[in-house]
């Protein structure tokens, strides 16, 4: 015998039937989702990065994951975290500060890296993380300021 988790309600809507589920239904089943925290992994350049004591919503029945908005905003700002803590690379404050003190702006240094022109935006901003290789070029720029001018000729060149 076939039971329903949730009650459904249905409305009419001119001459269609809405039928409408709780929020805390899963999508995949329709079974009342539960709080849960766990490891979750994402990928981070290529890499899955583990999370632990991630928030999220998980299904008794089928075992679904769902995460609200604000859950994989967090997910996502921690494996960041994660991967720039592993790889001991700069933070998005440090990669702005490289880039004032030689005051070039972020589409000129994006240039100079060959980089798309948004790259540079993303990164101060922590909506993304740089490779290990454009660390180097990074900390090259800010720790041997003569690397920039090597930069600004290759650049021109192309």
């Amino acid at each position: 015998m076939a039971t329903r988790a949730q009650p459904r309600d249905k409305r009419r809507s001119g001459n269609h039937s809405v039928t409408s589920i709780s929020d805390d239904a899963c999508p995949n089943c329709g079974s009342t989702m539960r709080e849960r925290s766990a490891t979750l992994r994402l990928p981070v350049n290529g890499e899955e990065i583990a999370v632990p004591n991630t928030a999220h919503l998980r299904c008794p029945k089928c075992h679904e994951v769902v995460l609200r908005m604000d859950q994989a905003r967090k997910l996502r700002e921690r494996a960041l975290d994660a991967y720039r803590a592993r790889y001991a690379l700069l933070s998005a404050d440090e990669i702005r500060s490289v880039r004032e003190r030689h005051r070039l702006t972020q589409a000129q240094l994006a240039r100079l890296l060959r980089l798309g022109g948004n790259t540079i935006s993303r990164w101060e901003s922590g909506r993304n993380v740089q490779t290990a290789a454009m660390d180097v070029l990074l900390r090259l720029i800010r720790d041997i300021p003569e690397s920039l001018r090597y930069l600004r000729v290759s650049a021109s060149l192309r």
